[in-house]
């Protein structure tokens, strides 16, 4: 095991001393600000221990704030539910790459540990996830087991990988090119599955390329969330105006044909997460559905809707950030106890969207009011 001496030091205090903010119904933290020798902070995900606080892991950008810049993972914990948050970074996968390593998913795993998965980025015609488990709490973690064999580049974003009901993991990643091959924005829906806890991995079935009878769409950064029948959604970011979906019957290994969703937004993720209390489906995304023309094709405003009914119908849309300068993407969701937590990028396009990462938080019940 590899042991990171400043985190096991940092887990082990009793809470965060940083002022403690006044809760308001929708509460907002700019938690990781750029700094000097530290222009970005981005792409991160929650985890919460056993102990009762929250860890939150991202990318930290040293070299500059471009996706290929030089970036290691840190860290930063909460024992409040989100509320207050530790005030030093602290490494805990240095950078392994030749160019970085970034975008984290954390999971629980129904064996007990934690898996903390990232991309190590050594060019643009390799960039793959690996795999780190923790028995220990995040403590120490282990040393880093390749996902995706065969060489290419290949897009996973923050907050991505999930466990099915059946304890499958999958891995949704978009796949932009071969190793040696030229990089093409038109990203491969390609879905990466093991039955093992992470031991072995094996490629879906189907491969998504957004060719339809109208031409080409372009598909990047998918997502999966589980549906109560047993099917799997997946949704696609695309430059078509809204995110496309996709619909698997057998655990992620084929898929239905890409098709238009009703969740418009310009070329830019989505996060859709299941709410454990009420059991609907939660979307954050930048709602485009009556956009003005200052913010049409911009990653502005951020919204929230809840489905009922597993994606088909979305309602109770509601308006998280409306800074037509603003910047938001890339959001984690965790839900704590009532309250649900988003770690998202909230920089100003003028001066570096995706620079700064906020904590937004609220109770589950503002969702529905």
């Amino acid at each position: 095991m590899v042991l990171h001496a400043t985190l096991a030091a940092l887990l082990c205090l009793a809470a965060p001393e940083p002022d403690k903010p006044k809760e308001t119904p929708v509460t907002r933290i700019q938690l990781l600000p750029p700094g000097p020798g530290n222009p970005r902070n981005s792409e991160g995900d929650f985890i919460q221990l056993k102990d009762g606080r929250t860890l939150f892991l991202y990318t930290r950008f040293t070299g500059g704030g471009a996706d290929n810049a030089a970036a290691a993972l840190a860290s930063r914990v909460s024992a409040d539910g989100g509320l207050t948050w530790s005030k030093d970074d602290v490494l805990v996968v240095p950078n392994e790459g030749r160019e970085n390593v970034m975008s984290v998913s954390l999971l629980r795993l129904k064996s007990g540990p934690i898996a903390l998965f990232y991309l190590r980025k050594n060019g643009w015609d390799d960039c793959r996830p690996y795999l780190r488990l923790s028995t220990d709490e995040a403590r120490t973690w282990s040393e880093p087991r390749l996902c995706i064999e065969p060489g290419g580049y290949y897009v996973v974003n923050n907050d991505r990988v999930v466990q099915l009901q059946s304890g499958r993991l999958l891995i949704p990643a978009s796949q932009h090119n071969q190793t040696g091959g030229k990089y093409s924005a038109h990203g491969t829906m390609v879905c990466y599955l093991s039955d093992d806890d992470g031991r072995t991995w094996r490629p879906s079935a189907t491969r998504l390329t957004g060719e339809t009878p109208k031409g080409r769409v372009m598909l990047q950064e998918p997502g999966v969330v589980e549906l109560r029948d047993g099917r799997l959604l997946m949704f696609i970011r695309t430059n078509a105006g809204c995110q496309y979906r996709s619909f698997s019957n057998d655990g992620g290994d084929t898929w239905s044909p890409a098709e238009p969703s009703n969740l418009l937004s310009p070329l830019s993720p989505a996060s859709i997460k299941r709410i454990p209390r009420t059991g609907d489906l939660l979307a954050v995304w930048n709602n485009h559905e009556k956009i003005d023309a200052a913010r049409r094709g911009k990653r502005t405003p951020l919204n929230t809707a809840i489905s009922k009914d597993d994606g088909e119908t979305w309602e109770h849309v509601k308006t998280l950030e409306d800074d037509p300068g603003g910047w938001y993407c890339y959001t984690a969701i965790e839900f704590v106890g009532d309250r649900v937590l988003l770690g998202h990028c909230a920089g100003q396009q003028k001066t570096g969207g995706l620079n700064l990462t906020q904590i937004t938080l609220f109770n589950v019940d503002w969702l529905y009011e």
